[in-house]
Protein backbone atom coordinates (compact mmCIF):
# COMPACT_ATOMS: atom_id res chain seq x y z
CA UNK A 1 0.00 0.00 0.00
CA UNK A 2 1.01 3.46 -1.15
CA UNK A 3 2.23 5.60 1.60
CA UNK A 4 -0.34 8.63 0.80
CA UNK A 5 -3.85 8.72 1.89
CA UNK A 6 -4.52 8.44 -2.37
CA UNK A 7 -3.48 7.31 -5.82
CA UNK A 8 -5.14 10.33 -7.74
CA UNK A 9 -6.71 13.80 -5.90
CA UNK A 10 -8.58 15.35 -8.68
CA UNK A 11 -10.17 18.53 -8.08
CA UNK A 12 -13.30 19.53 -9.74
CA UNK A 13 -16.24 16.90 -10.74
CA UNK A 14 -16.77 18.10 -14.59
CA UNK A 15 -16.51 16.01 -17.67
CA UNK A 16 -12.42 15.81 -17.48
CA UNK A 17 -12.30 15.29 -14.22
CA UNK A 18 -15.31 12.28 -13.78
CA UNK A 19 -13.92 10.49 -17.06
CA UNK A 20 -10.22 10.63 -15.41
CA UNK A 21 -11.37 9.52 -11.76
CA UNK A 22 -13.34 6.81 -13.21
CA UNK A 23 -10.95 5.47 -16.02
CA UNK A 24 -7.71 5.82 -12.85
CA UNK A 25 -10.13 4.13 -10.72
CA UNK A 26 -10.50 1.03 -13.45
CA UNK A 27 -6.58 0.62 -13.50
CA UNK A 28 -6.66 0.04 -9.57
CA UNK A 29 -5.86 3.36 -8.45
CA UNK A 30 -7.45 4.64 -5.17
CA UNK A 31 -9.43 7.58 -5.85
CA UNK A 32 -11.03 10.71 -4.75
CA UNK A 33 -12.73 13.73 -6.23
CA UNK A 34 -13.64 17.52 -4.81
CA UNK A 35 -16.76 19.13 -6.01
CA UNK A 36 -17.43 22.34 -4.64
CA UNK A 37 -20.79 22.95 -6.59
CA UNK A 38 -22.33 20.41 -8.40
CA UNK A 39 -20.97 16.70 -9.79
CA UNK A 40 -21.18 17.21 -14.06
CA UNK A 41 -19.32 20.53 -13.79
CA UNK A 42 -20.09 23.91 -16.20
CA UNK A 43 -21.70 21.05 -19.35
CA UNK A 44 -24.07 19.45 -17.39
CA UNK A 45 -24.63 21.98 -14.61
CA UNK A 46 -24.58 24.93 -16.20
CA UNK A 47 -23.36 24.96 -20.05
CA UNK A 48 -23.91 23.30 -23.37
CA UNK A 49 -26.48 20.14 -21.69
CA UNK A 50 -29.10 22.59 -20.29
CA UNK A 51 -28.31 25.45 -23.05
CA UNK A 52 -29.20 22.85 -25.82
CA UNK A 53 -33.03 22.31 -23.79
CA UNK A 54 -33.45 25.62 -24.03
CA UNK A 55 -33.13 25.53 -28.18
CA UNK A 56 -35.22 22.62 -28.70
CA UNK A 57 -37.53 24.64 -26.01
CA UNK A 58 -37.04 28.19 -28.28
CA UNK A 59 -37.17 25.88 -31.86
CA UNK A 60 -41.10 25.48 -30.90
CA UNK A 61 -41.60 28.90 -31.46
CA UNK A 62 -41.58 28.84 -35.28
CA UNK A 63 -42.82 25.39 -35.38
CA UNK A 64 -45.79 26.00 -34.45
CA UNK A 65 -46.21 28.67 -37.20
CA UNK A 66 -44.83 26.66 -39.73
CA UNK A 67 -47.08 23.68 -38.41
CA UNK A 68 -50.17 25.61 -40.28
CA UNK A 69 -48.41 25.48 -43.56
CA UNK A 70 -48.60 21.59 -43.27
CA UNK A 71 -52.11 21.64 -42.43
CA UNK A 72 -51.83 21.39 -38.67
CA UNK A 73 -54.50 23.60 -36.88
CA UNK A 74 -52.59 25.57 -34.76
CA UNK A 75 -54.01 27.78 -32.25
CA UNK A 76 -51.78 31.06 -31.10
CA UNK A 77 -49.84 29.48 -28.19
CA UNK A 78 -48.64 31.05 -25.26
CA UNK A 79 -45.05 30.13 -23.80
CA UNK A 80 -44.44 29.91 -20.08
CA UNK A 81 -40.83 29.99 -18.97
CA UNK A 82 -40.99 28.37 -15.34
CA UNK A 83 -42.52 25.54 -16.63
CA UNK A 84 -39.64 24.64 -18.99
CA UNK A 85 -36.84 26.42 -16.75
CA UNK A 86 -38.19 23.95 -13.74
CA UNK A 87 -38.05 20.87 -16.19
CA UNK A 88 -34.95 21.80 -17.56
CA UNK A 89 -33.03 21.52 -13.89
CA UNK A 90 -34.76 18.83 -12.78
CA UNK A 91 -33.36 17.12 -16.00
CA UNK A 92 -29.92 18.60 -14.80
CA UNK A 93 -30.58 17.00 -11.26
CA UNK A 94 -31.24 13.85 -12.89
CA UNK A 95 -27.95 14.30 -14.65
CA UNK A 96 -25.85 15.00 -11.65
CA UNK A 97 -27.36 12.11 -9.92
CA UNK A 98 -26.04 9.71 -12.53
CA UNK A 99 -22.51 11.36 -12.64
CA UNK A 100 -22.07 10.58 -8.84
CA UNK A 101 -23.17 7.35 -9.51
CA UNK A 102 -20.92 6.65 -12.19
CA UNK A 103 -18.16 7.69 -9.30
CA UNK A 104 -19.71 5.77 -6.85
CA UNK A 105 -19.96 2.50 -9.13
CA UNK A 106 -16.21 2.90 -9.26
CA UNK A 107 -15.83 3.23 -5.61
CA UNK A 108 -14.23 6.90 -6.41
CA UNK A 109 -14.39 8.61 -3.13
CA UNK A 110 -16.14 12.20 -3.77
CA UNK A 111 -15.80 15.31 -1.13
CA UNK A 112 -18.24 17.29 -1.35
CA UNK A 113 -16.44 20.36 -0.59
CA UNK A 114 -13.94 22.90 -2.08
CA UNK A 115 -10.31 21.86 -2.04
CA UNK A 116 -7.62 23.83 -2.56
CA UNK A 117 -3.22 22.59 -3.03
CA UNK A 118 -0.98 22.38 -0.01
CA UNK A 119 2.13 21.02 -1.47
CA UNK A 120 2.61 18.59 -4.46
CA UNK A 121 1.34 15.89 -3.00
CA UNK A 122 -0.77 17.46 -0.22
CA UNK A 123 -4.54 18.80 -0.82
CA UNK A 124 -6.96 20.44 1.97
CA UNK A 125 -10.55 20.34 2.35
CA UNK A 126 -13.02 23.06 3.09
CA UNK A 127 -13.21 21.35 6.57
CA UNK A 128 -9.93 21.96 7.32
CA UNK A 129 -8.57 17.92 6.42
CA UNK A 130 -5.41 17.39 4.88
CA UNK A 131 -5.25 14.58 2.62
CA UNK A 132 -2.39 13.27 1.07
CA UNK A 133 -1.95 11.90 -2.57
CA UNK A 134 0.76 10.80 -4.86
CA UNK A 135 -0.65 12.69 -7.74
CA UNK A 136 -2.93 15.76 -8.14
CA UNK A 137 -5.41 16.29 -11.47
CA UNK A 138 -6.62 20.17 -11.79
CA UNK A 139 -10.01 19.88 -13.60
CA UNK A 140 -11.52 23.25 -12.55
CA UNK A 141 -12.61 24.09 -15.96
CA UNK A 142 -13.72 27.79 -16.61
CA UNK A 143 -16.01 30.63 -15.64
CA UNK A 144 -17.39 33.53 -16.81
CA UNK A 145 -15.16 36.96 -17.30
CA UNK A 146 -17.58 39.87 -16.05
CA UNK A 147 -15.89 43.59 -17.08
CA UNK A 148 -14.81 45.97 -14.14
CA UNK A 149 -17.53 48.59 -15.18
CA UNK A 150 -19.89 50.59 -12.82
CA UNK A 151 -22.95 48.61 -12.51
CA UNK A 152 -21.92 45.26 -13.23
CA UNK A 153 -23.49 43.54 -9.97
CA UNK A 154 -26.78 44.20 -12.07
CA UNK A 155 -26.29 42.08 -14.64
CA UNK A 156 -25.74 38.12 -15.13
CA UNK A 157 -23.75 35.82 -17.09
CA UNK A 158 -24.70 31.97 -18.48
CA UNK A 159 -24.15 30.68 -14.84
CA UNK A 160 -27.15 32.41 -13.64
CA UNK A 161 -29.63 32.71 -17.09
CA UNK A 162 -31.00 29.16 -16.45
CA UNK A 163 -32.68 30.43 -13.00
CA UNK A 164 -34.16 33.40 -14.25
CA UNK A 165 -37.80 34.26 -12.29
CA UNK A 166 -39.29 35.25 -15.67
CA UNK A 167 -38.79 36.14 -18.46
CA UNK A 168 -37.60 39.64 -19.71
CA UNK A 169 -39.04 41.62 -22.44
CA UNK A 170 -36.04 43.50 -23.27
CA UNK A 171 -32.32 41.68 -23.10
CA UNK A 172 -28.84 43.32 -23.84
CA UNK A 173 -26.57 40.68 -24.63
CA UNK A 174 -22.83 41.63 -24.34
CA UNK A 175 -20.55 39.64 -26.39
CA UNK A 176 -20.23 38.04 -29.93
CA UNK A 177 -19.03 34.44 -29.41
CA UNK A 178 -21.36 31.13 -29.13
CA UNK A 179 -22.49 31.72 -25.44
CA UNK A 180 -23.68 35.32 -27.30
CA UNK A 181 -25.14 34.35 -30.15
CA UNK A 182 -26.86 31.19 -28.89
CA UNK A 183 -28.76 33.24 -26.11
CA UNK A 184 -29.54 35.41 -28.40
CA UNK A 185 -31.91 33.54 -30.31
CA UNK A 186 -33.14 31.48 -27.47
CA UNK A 187 -34.00 34.73 -25.98
CA UNK A 188 -35.43 36.02 -29.44
CA UNK A 189 -37.72 33.09 -29.65
CA UNK A 190 -39.29 33.50 -26.73
CA UNK A 191 -39.87 37.11 -27.80
CA UNK A 192 -37.56 38.62 -25.87
CA UNK A 193 -36.54 42.04 -27.64
CA UNK A 194 -32.66 41.25 -28.19
CA UNK A 195 -29.50 43.27 -28.68
CA UNK A 196 -25.69 42.15 -28.94
CA UNK A 197 -23.47 44.57 -28.34
CA UNK A 198 -19.98 43.84 -29.71
CA UNK A 199 -16.74 44.83 -28.65
CA UNK A 200 -14.95 44.68 -32.79
CA UNK A 201 -16.98 44.15 -36.13
CA UNK A 202 -17.26 40.75 -36.47
CA UNK A 203 -19.69 38.32 -34.94
CA UNK A 204 -17.78 34.26 -33.65
CA UNK A 205 -14.07 34.87 -34.76
CA UNK A 206 -12.51 31.69 -36.04
CA UNK A 207 -15.32 30.43 -38.07
CA UNK A 208 -15.48 30.61 -41.33
CA UNK A 209 -16.73 34.45 -42.75
CA UNK A 210 -19.26 33.38 -45.65
CA UNK A 211 -20.88 31.48 -42.41
CA UNK A 212 -20.94 34.14 -39.72
CA UNK A 213 -22.28 36.33 -42.44
CA UNK A 214 -25.07 34.69 -43.15
CA UNK A 215 -26.19 34.02 -39.30
CA UNK A 216 -25.81 37.97 -39.26
CA UNK A 217 -27.99 38.32 -42.24
CA UNK A 218 -30.49 35.72 -40.97
CA UNK A 219 -30.43 37.38 -37.33
CA UNK A 220 -31.06 40.73 -38.69
CA UNK A 221 -34.02 39.44 -40.77
CA UNK A 222 -35.65 38.13 -37.61
CA UNK A 223 -35.42 41.21 -35.60
CA UNK A 224 -32.00 40.97 -34.09
CA UNK A 225 -30.33 44.01 -33.28
CA UNK A 226 -26.65 44.53 -32.83
CA UNK A 227 -24.47 47.30 -32.13
CA UNK A 228 -20.96 46.73 -33.70
CA UNK A 229 -17.81 48.13 -32.20
CA UNK A 230 -19.00 49.01 -28.58
CA UNK A 231 -18.12 48.49 -24.71
CA UNK A 232 -19.90 48.41 -21.85
CA UNK A 233 -19.03 51.60 -19.78
CA UNK A 234 -21.45 51.39 -17.22
CA UNK A 235 -24.96 50.08 -16.08
CA UNK A 236 -27.19 51.46 -14.10
CA UNK A 237 -30.71 50.43 -12.41
CA UNK A 238 -34.05 52.97 -12.86
CA UNK A 239 -36.57 53.37 -10.33
CA UNK A 240 -39.19 51.21 -12.31
CA UNK A 241 -36.28 48.02 -11.86
CA UNK A 242 -35.06 48.06 -15.69
CA UNK A 243 -31.78 48.49 -16.62
CA UNK A 244 -30.27 51.27 -18.46
CA UNK A 245 -26.77 50.98 -20.67
CA UNK A 246 -24.11 52.65 -22.04
CA UNK A 247 -22.43 51.48 -24.74
CA UNK A 248 -19.62 54.58 -25.30
CA UNK A 249 -21.48 54.62 -29.00
CA UNK A 250 -25.27 55.42 -29.90
CA UNK A 251 -27.93 56.53 -27.17
CA UNK A 252 -27.79 54.48 -24.34
CA UNK A 253 -29.97 51.10 -24.43
CA UNK A 254 -32.91 50.38 -22.14
CA UNK A 255 -33.28 47.15 -20.74
CA UNK A 256 -34.73 44.93 -18.49
CA UNK A 257 -31.86 42.23 -18.41
CA UNK A 258 -27.84 42.23 -19.25
CA UNK A 259 -25.95 39.27 -20.00
CA UNK A 260 -22.20 39.04 -20.19
CA UNK A 261 -21.13 36.88 -22.48
CA UNK A 262 -17.51 38.15 -22.85
CA UNK A 263 -15.25 35.11 -22.58
CA UNK A 264 -14.62 32.53 -20.06
CA UNK A 265 -11.46 32.45 -18.00
CA UNK A 266 -9.67 29.09 -16.06
CA UNK A 267 -11.01 29.18 -12.69
CA UNK A 268 -7.71 29.09 -10.41
CA UNK A 269 -8.20 31.76 -8.19
CA UNK A 270 -7.26 30.32 -4.53
CA UNK A 271 -6.67 27.32 -5.65
CA UNK A 272 -3.12 27.21 -4.22
CA UNK A 273 -1.00 26.47 -7.48
CA UNK A 274 1.71 29.02 -6.14
CA UNK A 275 2.42 26.54 -2.70
CA UNK A 276 3.32 24.14 -4.85
CA UNK A 277 5.12 26.07 -7.52
CA UNK A 278 2.87 25.20 -10.43
CA UNK A 279 3.51 27.41 -13.63
CA UNK A 280 1.09 29.94 -14.88
CA UNK A 281 0.59 30.79 -18.40
CA UNK A 282 -1.54 33.57 -19.53
CA UNK A 283 -3.97 33.25 -16.82
CA UNK A 284 -4.12 29.42 -17.37
CA UNK A 285 -2.27 26.05 -15.92
CA UNK A 286 0.68 25.58 -18.36
CA UNK A 287 1.12 22.25 -19.24
CA UNK A 288 2.85 19.44 -21.26
CA UNK A 289 1.44 17.36 -24.02
CA UNK A 290 0.89 14.48 -21.47
CA UNK A 291 -1.31 17.74 -19.66
CA UNK A 292 1.90 17.53 -16.87
CA UNK A 293 2.43 20.79 -15.35
CA UNK A 294 6.18 22.02 -13.99
CA UNK A 295 5.75 19.61 -10.83
CA UNK A 296 6.23 16.04 -11.60
CA UNK A 297 2.98 14.93 -9.48
CA UNK A 298 1.02 17.53 -10.36
CA UNK A 299 -1.59 17.52 -14.04
CA UNK A 300 -4.31 19.32 -15.18
CA UNK A 301 -7.14 18.66 -17.74
CA UNK A 302 -9.89 20.91 -19.56
CA UNK A 303 -10.77 24.39 -19.81
CA UNK A 304 -8.24 24.95 -16.67
CA UNK A 305 -5.58 24.99 -19.19
CA UNK A 306 -7.51 27.10 -21.63
CA UNK A 307 -6.11 24.75 -24.36
CA UNK A 308 -9.17 23.97 -26.59
CA UNK A 309 -12.51 24.80 -24.01
CA UNK A 310 -14.79 22.23 -25.60
CA UNK A 311 -16.24 18.98 -23.14
CA UNK A 312 -15.44 16.27 -25.78
CA UNK A 313 -11.83 17.76 -25.50
CA UNK A 314 -11.79 17.69 -21.67
CA UNK A 315 -12.78 14.21 -21.50
CA UNK A 316 -10.42 13.23 -24.14
CA UNK A 317 -7.59 14.90 -21.96
CA UNK A 318 -8.77 12.96 -18.98
CA UNK A 319 -9.16 9.85 -20.19
CA UNK A 320 -5.52 9.81 -21.40
CA UNK A 321 -4.39 11.05 -18.36
CA UNK A 322 -5.59 8.47 -16.76
CA UNK A 323 -4.39 5.47 -19.12
CA UNK A 324 -0.82 7.36 -18.61
CA UNK A 325 -0.40 7.28 -15.71
CA UNK A 326 -1.88 4.65 -14.46
CA UNK A 327 -2.67 2.42 -17.12
CA UNK A 328 0.84 1.93 -18.28
CA UNK A 329 -0.21 3.64 -21.55
CA UNK A 330 1.45 6.59 -21.92
CA UNK A 331 -0.75 8.64 -24.98
CA UNK A 332 -1.87 12.13 -25.72
CA UNK A 333 -4.71 13.94 -27.27
CA UNK A 334 -5.05 14.61 -30.97
CA UNK A 335 -5.98 18.63 -31.88
CA UNK A 336 -6.04 18.41 -35.15
CA UNK A 337 -9.92 18.48 -36.97
CA UNK A 338 -12.14 19.35 -33.79
CA UNK A 339 -15.33 19.53 -34.85
CA UNK A 340 -17.77 22.44 -33.29
CA UNK A 341 -21.00 24.03 -33.47
CA UNK A 342 -22.84 26.97 -32.26
CA UNK A 343 -26.31 26.51 -31.58
CA UNK A 344 -27.41 29.46 -32.76
CA UNK A 345 -30.68 29.80 -34.81
CA UNK A 346 -30.16 28.40 -37.61
CA UNK A 347 -27.18 26.62 -35.93
CA UNK A 348 -23.46 26.36 -37.47
CA UNK A 349 -21.31 23.22 -37.73
CA UNK A 350 -17.70 23.76 -38.49
CA UNK A 351 -14.82 21.40 -39.07
CA UNK A 352 -11.23 22.14 -40.70
CA UNK A 353 -9.78 25.34 -41.75
CA UNK A 354 -11.57 28.49 -42.40
CA UNK A 355 -11.05 29.52 -46.57
CA UNK A 356 -9.40 32.23 -44.90
CA UNK A 357 -6.96 29.81 -43.29
CA UNK A 358 -6.44 27.32 -45.72
CA UNK A 359 -5.39 30.01 -48.54
CA UNK A 360 -2.73 31.27 -45.44
CA UNK A 361 -1.16 27.69 -45.11
CA UNK A 362 -1.85 26.18 -48.51
CA UNK A 363 -1.92 29.00 -50.67
CA UNK A 364 -4.16 27.62 -53.53
CA UNK A 365 -7.37 26.27 -52.33
CA UNK A 366 -10.71 25.28 -54.16
CA UNK A 367 -13.89 26.16 -52.76
CA UNK A 368 -17.27 24.46 -53.40
CA UNK A 369 -20.27 26.19 -52.01
CA UNK A 370 -24.00 24.98 -51.71
CA UNK A 371 -26.92 27.96 -51.36
CA UNK A 372 -29.86 26.35 -50.59
CA UNK A 373 -33.62 27.23 -49.10
CA UNK A 374 -34.13 23.90 -47.00
CA UNK A 375 -37.52 22.19 -48.13
CA UNK A 376 -38.87 22.55 -44.96
CA UNK A 377 -38.57 26.36 -45.21
CA UNK A 378 -40.31 26.46 -48.51
CA UNK A 379 -43.68 25.03 -47.80
CA UNK A 380 -43.35 27.27 -44.43
CA UNK A 381 -42.90 30.13 -46.59
CA UNK A 382 -39.63 31.00 -44.65
CA UNK A 383 -36.81 32.59 -47.21
CA UNK A 384 -34.08 31.62 -44.95
CA UNK A 385 -31.51 30.08 -46.57
CA UNK A 386 -28.58 27.33 -45.87
CA UNK A 387 -25.39 27.60 -46.51
CA UNK A 388 -23.04 24.58 -47.05
CA UNK A 389 -18.91 24.88 -47.70
CA UNK A 390 -16.23 22.90 -48.85
CA UNK A 391 -12.35 24.15 -48.25
CA UNK A 392 -9.92 21.92 -50.55
CA UNK A 393 -6.30 21.99 -51.32
CA UNK A 394 -6.06 22.17 -54.98
CA UNK A 395 -2.99 20.51 -55.13
CA UNK A 396 -4.23 17.31 -53.65
CA UNK A 397 -8.29 17.76 -54.14
CA UNK A 398 -8.30 16.78 -50.22
CA UNK A 399 -11.12 18.32 -48.14
CA UNK A 400 -9.44 20.06 -45.89
CA UNK A 401 -12.68 21.82 -44.41
CA UNK A 402 -16.52 21.78 -43.95
CA UNK A 403 -18.66 24.49 -42.72
CA UNK A 404 -22.35 24.71 -42.55
CA UNK A 405 -25.29 26.76 -41.43
CA UNK A 406 -28.29 25.10 -41.83
CA UNK A 407 -30.94 23.59 -39.52
CA UNK A 408 -29.80 20.23 -37.86
CA UNK A 409 -26.09 21.31 -39.54
CA UNK A 410 -24.36 19.94 -36.32
CA UNK A 411 -26.12 16.39 -36.83
CA UNK A 412 -25.08 16.53 -40.07
CA UNK A 413 -21.15 17.63 -39.30
CA UNK A 414 -20.63 15.01 -36.84
CA UNK A 415 -20.43 12.15 -39.63
CA UNK A 416 -18.88 14.80 -42.31
CA UNK A 417 -15.76 15.51 -39.92
CA UNK A 418 -15.06 11.68 -39.84
CA UNK A 419 -14.24 12.24 -43.88
CA UNK A 420 -11.80 15.74 -42.99
CA UNK A 421 -10.26 13.52 -40.50
CA UNK A 422 -9.77 10.87 -42.58
CA UNK A 423 -8.43 13.01 -45.08
CA UNK A 424 -10.96 12.07 -47.73
CA UNK A 425 -11.39 14.13 -50.90
CA UNK A 426 -13.49 16.04 -52.79
CA UNK A 427 -13.54 13.01 -55.41
CA UNK A 428 -14.64 11.02 -52.50
CA UNK A 429 -17.77 13.05 -51.67
CA UNK A 430 -18.63 13.17 -55.72
CA UNK A 431 -18.32 9.53 -55.82
CA UNK A 432 -21.01 9.02 -52.66
CA UNK A 433 -24.39 8.65 -54.10
CA UNK A 434 -27.04 11.34 -52.49
CA UNK A 435 -29.46 10.52 -49.79
CA UNK A 436 -32.78 12.02 -51.53
CA UNK A 437 -34.12 14.33 -50.39
CA UNK A 438 -32.27 15.84 -47.61
CA UNK A 439 -30.45 18.73 -46.64
CA UNK A 440 -27.27 16.29 -45.98
CA UNK A 441 -27.34 15.59 -49.68
CA UNK A 442 -25.82 18.73 -50.50
CA UNK A 443 -22.48 17.67 -49.70
CA UNK A 444 -22.06 15.38 -52.26
CA UNK A 445 -23.50 17.52 -55.10
CA UNK A 446 -21.33 20.45 -55.26
CA UNK A 447 -19.30 20.97 -58.55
Amino acid sequence: MSDYDFDLFVIGAGSGGVRASRVAASHGARVAVAEEHKVGGTCVIRGCVPKKLLVYGAHFAEDLKDARNFGWKVPDCAFDWPTLRDNVIAEVSRLEGLYQQTLDNNKVTTFHERATIEGPHEVRLASGKLVTTKYILVATGAWPVIPDVPGAEHAITSNEVFHLETMPRRVTIFGGGYIANEFAGIFHEFASDVTLVLRGDQMLRGYDEQIRDRLLQISLAKGLKFRFNATCEKIEKQADGSLKVFTGTGDPIETDLVLFATGRAPKIDGLGLDKAGVEIEKGAIKVDEYSRTNVESIYAVGDVTNRVQLTPVAIREGHAFADTVFGNNPRTVDYGCIPSAVFSNPPIGAVGMTEAQARNKLGSVKIYTSDFRPMKNVLAGRNERSLYKLVCNAETDQVVGIHMISPDAPEILQAAAIAVKAGLTKADFDATVALHPSMAEELVLMR
